[in-house]
């Protein structure tokens, strides 16, 4: 059913729980992963000329630092790619790209508190995405969830 499953990944704590619940998925079907973060463009356009080209070093070392410590949560093989642009579209694009079968995306990312109900990136990826997208909600400090990343 699945044999591509992309995981769309910022590093906030709503993305790890994301990722904890695609692994799973992935391992039970047996599919390949891919790991994707996108770097926001507009973060880098809105900054100050003079420091553009290090806040986009920072970005891009960022998301290879997140996409890193991805993959040392399974013992699966995870195909990685960092990409500039507006998120969702990017996120889009790649999934279209791979041939993903699901994309997996946590409902809110580093700018969560800002925006309601589910994250604009996440909004935007579901109303977009040429294929079906499983979004995981962060979980409140009293609630467990029934995927622990040991199963992942």
């Amino acid at each position: 059913m699945y044999d591509t499953v992309v995981l769309a990944t910022d590093g906030s704590q709503s993305a790890d729980r994301a990722v904890t619940v695609g692994l799973d998925l992935a391992r039970r079907f047996d599919a390949t992963v891919h790991a994707l973060y996108v770097t926001d463009a507009s973060e880098v356009d809105a900054s100050p000329a003079a420091v553009r080209d290090d806040l986009e070093a920072a970005l891009q070392q960022h998301g290879e630092d997140v996409l890193a410590q991805l993959t040392q949560q399974t013992d699966r093989s995870v195909v990685t790619a960092v990409r500039e642009g507006r998120p969702a579209a990017e996120i889009c694009a790649y999934a279209q790209e791979v041939a993903a079968d699901v994309v997996v995306t946590g409902t809110r990312g580093r700018h969560g508190e800002h925006a309601f109900l589910l994250g604009s990136v996440a909004e935007a990826v579901v109303r977009r995405s040429p294929v079906p997208v499983l979004t995981v909600r962060q979980l409140d400090a009293d609630e467990t969830s029934a995927v622990t990343p040991q199963e992942a």
